[in-house]
């Protein structure tokens, strides 16, 4: 029968409810393919940097790259403005969207995804993560730095060519906040971490690094990727944390283009104190009236049965 289950430690609820579930296979769809061809010219391909704004880094040489930064053409915050938000009458409370939005190219290759790249790429993809937070955090009025990636247009990506995108603000998240609040006297997500990699819930492990479908999912095939050791940011990994990673990374991606499923992935650290977490969430189901009406979420796919699928098992 259906099951609530409450979040970790945030005061979030889902329903389970695998009576309304798919197999797996199921969730795979024809439509459901990148466009992997350059029949219309790609902004992001090799040999077309200067339809780009100015180049803010890259790996490589003039003419050969591997890993491209450059500002958002079309950019959700700016850097200019009111920094600070002010409140009139109680109830109406504003700033401007202050900020920096920026572009990561993860490849040259046009028809490469993330899951494609060898680790030792992928690695130096999140080592640039932590290079543009450890540079955007000490600008001027930047209270948090969000790094996410959306593969496949249902997950909110208009262009296809493989990248993910960095959006600093004068805002720290209120989920950031949230989680910040209950690790501040002691962590709940180290003793997480030891439960879950024991669990049916588990599915990848390695030297420092466990991934775990979460208990109460919100997602088909959701999964975590966190370091076993307390650390607060991407900032504190040490070289053998970004190859654990980007291993169990390539891993889940790599299973989740089997399904042609379209995802987000973004990452969670603290300011002050929290256990980093690389989330991943695939877009293989919508939200509906029930779910926008009372912010309680269905999932027709147990998490327990997603760690099966990410384990291979029948």
């Amino acid at each position: 029968m259906p099951e609530f289950r409450k979040d970790y430690v945030l005061n979030k609820y889902v329903i389970i409810a695998t009576e309304r579930s798919k197999r797996p296979d199921h969730f795979k769809s024809d439509k459901r393919k990148n466009d992997d061809t350059c029949e219309k010219k790609c902004y992001f391909c090799p040999g077309n940097e200067k339809e780009t704004p100015t180049e803010i880094l890259r790996i490589g040489d003039e003419k050969n790259w591997s890993i491209r930064v450059f500002p958002n053409k079309f950019p959700a915050v700016e850097e200019s403005g009111k920094i600070n938000f002010q409140s009139d009458h109680d109830f109406f409370t504003y700033a401007s969207a202050y900020g920096h939005h920026e572009v990561i190219v993860e490849t040259p290759n046009h028809k490469k995804d993330m899951s494609d790249l060898d680790v030792s790429h992928i690695a130096k993809v999140l080592e640039i993560y932590k290079h543009r937070i450890e540079e955007l955090s000490i600008k001027n009025g930047i209270r948090y730095v969000s790094i996410f990636k959306n593969h496949l247009p249902e997950s909110g990506t208009s262009i296809p060519h493989s990248h993910s995108q960095v959006i600093a603000l004068n805002l720290l998240p209120t989920t950031i906040t949230k989680k910040e609040r209950v690790c501040k006297e002691d962590c709940p997500y180290c003793r997480i971490i030891n439960i879950e990699k024991k669990s049916h819930r588990r599915c990848f492990e390695n030297e420092t690094m466990v991934a775990f479908t979460p208990y109460a999912s919100k997602f088909p095939f959701e999964i975590w990727i966190m370091p076993k050791r307390h650390v607060i940011n991407i900032t504190g990994f040490n070289e053998q944390e970004f190859i654990d990673m980007a291993a169990i990374l390539k891993n889940i991606l790599v299973k989740l283009k089997e399904l042609k499923a379209p995802y987000n992935f973004f990452l969670h650290y603290g300011t002050k104190d929290l256990h980093f977490q690389l989330i991943i969430t695939p877009r293989l189901s919508r939200w509906a009236g029930f779910e926008n009406s009372s912010e309680i979420i269905i999932n027709p796919v147990s998490p327990e049965e997603a760690a099966k699928f990410y384990r291979q098992q029948n």
